[in-house]
Parts: structure tokens; C-alpha cells; sequence
């Protein structure tokens, strides 16, 4: 477990060593999962307090709210007002807010071997990635994965894309980008499949062909971890890959580069995001992320985004004003002191304006105590005191990418994520080279 040596926030040091918390319980996203788990354990530990999360996927946490059976709710998606799947409007009875939580890359986790020898440094276009998750490209061998790839003599082996079988906010991301980027491709995969068209996102992903179905992010990660899993390649966050020990594919951006969502790639590609600023608009503070998928800047990865918690902002159902005082404080920390373990956990840390955005959400919660909600006291790692709001601490330090790593005929020989340190030797034709 990951040390955590500054105080909590200072709202709440007064009342920490009292230790009066009421628990509090939400369920959702297992995108961010992995930041929420570590989160808990350390407020449990230095706090005692007790925060419950079941990561069930961002459509069942967004239906919990609506029943009011949790108290917060995470997800990658706001609430669907005509779900794809024809159930009823998502529409919650009681007051809400989306609070940003924790940004990160949508990765692709593989399992693949050449010779006996596993691939640590696959390269994947947006089109090759597209075309694998429709059932275009079925093949490892395929010329298209073989341009991508000249430094690796692609093996003839069957790919076996690993999809979710629940309500996933990552589906939603996923095919979001999909539906932007290559709608042609998608819309026409709609078709064959019997959804609608033109069919933009979904949080259920089409059964298809060859295609395995997996509940959760641990499920797909789990099952192209396994000896069974080779072949195969699923969408998934960065973190899950590196508990997993797996790399991933380095995705083609728009400046030319294949880039891996590290967390500077990831704070690079948000510098583009939109944000809902319309704060009577239903969808406030949601993201729009068109202009991360077109990022012009070489260290962007196309993929980036971050999650929301949904917070209540009336006292409703199971929640009450004495269970906002604990969701404001564990709220505050999550932005602040939190946010400093984010890359280290497989994400990256949310910026200024987003933790400014989720201090205006915090002021909301019935209860929360929000005398110490202070961007100037707030230790998060992408700002200081005095920084403006569009500033960026480590989209500043990014580190610019390898020439290895831009499109033409040399492949960087660096593993990625989880296989960072097992390279992959050149058995095609170029130079090679290291990553940065």
C-alpha cells in the first residue's frame, strides 16, 4: 500500500481524530476502480473513515443513484436520456452534480508472441484498431497491422478481441471515439449487428463473431492475461494493464507518433478537452473530447479522459446531511492529496480547472464542510499557488517521443505498461530504438 503523509484536507483535520464519519457507499465504474480502491484504503487508514465501492460498471452505478439505494455513484458517461439498449430515460428523481475524479488513457491490453517471445511494443493505428473490434481484421498477420508494425514479422495467428458484457462507461468511451473517428467503419459493424444507424456510443458492446465477453475491467484484463488469452487484445484502463503486467498497444495520433497513455501523455491529450461550462446545463462538466482525438501536439494520446463522480446535492434516499459531511471530505481529498497518486496507480492527475470545477460541486453536498476548500492549500501535482487555471505541471514536463516512435519504416524496441522493462527484439525490417 502507497504511503500517504500529508493531512487531509483542512476541513476536516479538526474532526479526524474524533474519527466521527458516517460511511458512505456508491457503486459504478470499474474504469477507476483501482485509484477509488487505493483511495479508500487510505482514508480507512488514516482517517477511519469508511467508504464503500462496488465497481459494477458505470451503467449499474448510474441506475443506483436514480433507485437512491448508494449514496454516490462513478461513471465515464452522464446519465442517458434514450438509452441505446431501449430501457426507460435515465432521469434521477433528487438533485445531482458530476464532479471529476480521475483522468486517464483507454488502452489496449494484449497478449501476443512471436517465435515463442512475447510482443512488448505493438503499434496500432486508430483504423487498424477500429477495423479489429468491428471483426474487419481478424488476423495478427494482416498487412495493415504489418505497416503499423515493420519492426515485428507478424505472426499468422487469429485475433481474438475481448469486449465487456455489462454496462461499461469504457464501452461508452470506447465507441464514442469509434463513432467520431471512424463512423463509417462503426456505423457499418451497427448494421451487421442489428443496431440502429447511425448508432454513435454504447455502454453494451455488440456480440460478434469470434468476439469474448467479459464482466468487468478484472474480467477482460484477466482473460487476456491468461496462457488461453494469447491472441487476444481488449480495451481496458492503463492501470488495469500494469497490476495485470501486460503491455499495451502505442496508439497512432494525428501529429504521426504512436504514443502510450502514460500520465503525461494523457495531461498533454486534456489540454484539448472541452468542458460543459453551462452550469444550468443537465450535462455540466461532462467532457467533450473531439479535440483530444485530433491533438496536434506529438506527445498526445487520442484516448484520454477522465471519470465523474455523480454526487447528490439534496438530501434523498439513503443520504443524509450527516453522510455529505463524509462525502465533501473524501471529495476534497480525492482531488487534492490523492490526485498525487494517480500516476503511480496507472492514471493521470486532474488539472486545475477540473479540480476547480469539482470544488464548485463539493459546495453543493448537503453537509459537506467547506471552509477549507482551497485551490492555494490543495496538494495536487499539476499545479502550485498562483498557477492559472490552464496550467499544467506535468502536460509542462511531458517528455517529447522518440523519432522510433513516429510513423515510417524504425520501431521502438521499449515495452510498454505493465512490460515496460522486457523489450521486444526487431524481427522485421528498421533500426529499432528506445522510447523516451
Amino acid at each position: 500500500m502507497l504511503a500517504v503523509a500529508a493531512p487531509l484536507a483542512p476541513q476536516t483535520a479538526q474532526s479526524a481524530q474524533a474519527a466521527n464519519w458516517a460511511p458512505i457507499t456508491g457503486t459504478g465504474s470499474t474504469w477507476s476502480q483501482n485509484a477509488l480502491d487505493q483511495w479508500r484504503r487510505n482514508v480507512a487508514t488514516n482517517y477511519s473513515m469508511t467508504v464503500n465501492y462496488s465497481g459494477t460498471g458505470s451503467s449499474a452505478g448510474r441506475r443506483d443513484f436514480i433507485a437512491q439505494t448508494v449514496d454516490f455513484a462513478v461513471s465515464e458517461i452522464p446519465f442517458q436520456s434514450a438509452p441505446e439498449d431501449g430501457s426507460a430515460p435515465e432521469k434521477p428523481t433528487s438533485g445531482f452534480a458530476y464532479m471529476p475524479i480521475v483522468a486517464g488513457g483507454t488502452s489496449f491490453m494484449y497478449n501476443l508472441k512471436i517465435g515463442g517471445k512475447r510482443v512488448t511494443n505493438l503499434r496500432l493505428s486508430g483504423d487498424t484498431i477500429t477495423k479489429i473490434f468491428t471483426g474487419v481484421i481478424t488476423n495478427w498477420k494482416d498487412p495493415q497491422i504489418a505497416k503499423d508494425n515493420p519492426g515485428l514479422a507478424m505472426p499468422d495467428k487469429a485475433i481474438v478481441p475481448v469486449v465487456r458484457s455489462d454496462g461499461s462507461g469504457s464501452t461508452a468511451q470506447f465507441t464514442l471515439w469509434m463513432s467520431k473517428q471512424h463512423s463509417a467503419l462503426w456505423n457499418s459493424f451497427c448494421s451487421k449487428v442489428g443496431r440502429p444507424n447511425p448508432c454513435g456510443l454504447t455502454s453494451q458492446y455488440p456480440s460478434y463473431g469470434n468476439f469474448k465477453a467479459q464482466s468487468g475491467s478484472l474480467g477482460v484484463a484477466g482473460y487476456v492475461s491468461q496462457s488461453y488469452g494469447e491472441g487476444a487484445i481488449t480495451y481496458v484502463e492503463y492501470s488495469y494493464a500494469l497490476k495485470s503486467g501486460f503491455p499495451v498497444a502505442k496508439v497512432l495520433n494525428a501529429a504521426g507518433y504512436y504514443i502510450e497513455p502514460t500520465a503525461p501523455s494523457v495531461a498533454v491529450a486534456l489540454m484539448k478537452a472541452a468542458i460543459n461550462d453551462n452550469a444550468s446545463s443537465p450535462d455540466y462538466l461532462t467532457q467533450i473530447l473531439d479535440g483530444v482525438y485530433n491533438g496536434a501536439d506529438p506527445r498526445t494520446y487520442p484516448l484520454s479522459s477522465y471519470s465523474y463522480m455523480i454526487v447528490p446535492t439534496q438530501v434523498a434516499g439513503i443520504f443524509t446531511a450527516e453522510k455529505g459531511k463524509t462525502l465533501g471530505a473524501f471529495s476534497n481529498y480525492m482531488l487534492c492529496e490523492g490526485q498525487q497518486q494517480a500516476a503511480t496507480l496507472g492514471y493521470s492527475p486532474l488539472p486545475m480547472n477540473l479540480v476547480q470545477a469539482g470544488f464548485t460541486q463539493i459546495k453543493r453536498i448537503p453537509g459537506a464542510d467547506v471552509s477549507g476548500v482551497d485551490l492555494n492549500k490543495c496538494n495536487n501535482p499539476t499545479f502550485k499557488p498562483g498557477d492559472s487555471p490552464s496550467s499544467n505541471q506535468l502536460a509542462a514536463t511531458a517528455p517529447q517521443p522518440a523519432a522510433c516512435d513516429k510513423q515510417g519504416p524504425d520501431q521502438c524496441t521499449t515495452g510498454t505498461a505493465g512490460a515496460r522493462n522486457t523489450p521486444t527484439a526487431t524481427t522485421g525490417g528498421g533500426k529499432g530504438g528506445s522510447s523516451a
